[in-house]
């Protein structure tokens, strides 16, 4: 990835103008990318991208022309914050945001997006667990962001497998974690509507209402499976009809 050391500003000549201010241009501004990851900061795509969390979620929260996944660019107060004023989550939630906004930025401007992001969660890793747990948080708590998760395969590096902060009164305050009766740990988010688990050192997302995980890669297979063999059993019963419609008429 490469690493752009200054901001772009990015003046859009074809949107409108007003009728008193013709001249008036559009601007966007461009945040650098993010540095690349070191090896072992790719724990968040094993527990993001590659067991197809974040696409779970797109699938079950929906509505992609006004809600925004984001995750590896950098979140910013304004276009002219400092580098020491950004941060890169692991992944970002905002509702009722401005998705192309969020790609022609590069990433998460909240003064351009007029609100914060509605959830933030960090994937640990070794390098940068404490930073989780003490400057991210404190920072996310300045933006506003109402929800601050953290999620720890091992514990070792948060010093906790399953966290969860809400925003009360501009300081966040622990949510409720509980233990199940199979061991694993499980958080309720009013943000997203929907339980965070650790089970077995995996990241699950459950719909409280039924207990059950919000549907999966799986779980559209099997039931693609399921429509194929329905309609091919419909066809084949609407073949057998005919055979038999066919042979009646044959006898009379």
């Amino acid at each position: 990835m490469v690493v752009r050391d200054t901001m772009v500003l990015r003046i859009d000549m074809t949107a409108p103008r007003s009728e008193s201010t013709k001249s008036k241009l559009r601007q966007r501004f461009v945040l650098p990318d993010p540095p690349e990851r070191e090896p072992e900061e790719m724990t968040s795509f094993k527990h993001l991208g590659e067991n197809g969390n974040v696409h779970h979620l797109i699938q079950h929260l929906g509505n992609r022309e006004s809600t925004i996944f984001g995750s590896e660019l950098f979140i910013s107060p304004s276009p002219s914050a400092p580098t020491n004023m950004r941060r890169v989550p692991d992944l970002l939630i905002a509702f009722d945001a401005d998705p192309e906004l969020y790609r022609e930025n590069n990433g998460y401007i909240v003064s351009e997006q007029d609100k914060p992001p509605d959830f933030v969660l960090e994937i640990a890793f070794p390098s940068t667990g404490r930073e989780d747990t003490t400057g991210k948080r404190d920072y996310y708590a300045s933006l506003g962001i109402p929800e601050y998760w953290r999620f720890d395969e091992t514990g070792l590096s948060h010093g906790t497998r399953l966290a969860g902060d809400r925003l009360v009164d501009g300081v966040y305050q622990p949510l409720s974690i509980e233990t199940l009766a199979d061991g694993s740990l499980q958080g309720y988010s009013a943000v997203l509507n929907l339980s965070l688990r650790w089970e077995n050192g995996q990241l699950g997302w459950y719909d409280p209402t039924t207990g059950r995980h919000i549907p999966t890669f799986d779980d559209e297979r099997n039931r693609a499976e399921q429509e194929q063999a329905a309609r091919l059993a419909a066809e084949a019963r609407v073949r057998e009809l005919e055979a038999e419609l066919a042979r009646r008429d044959s006898e009379a």
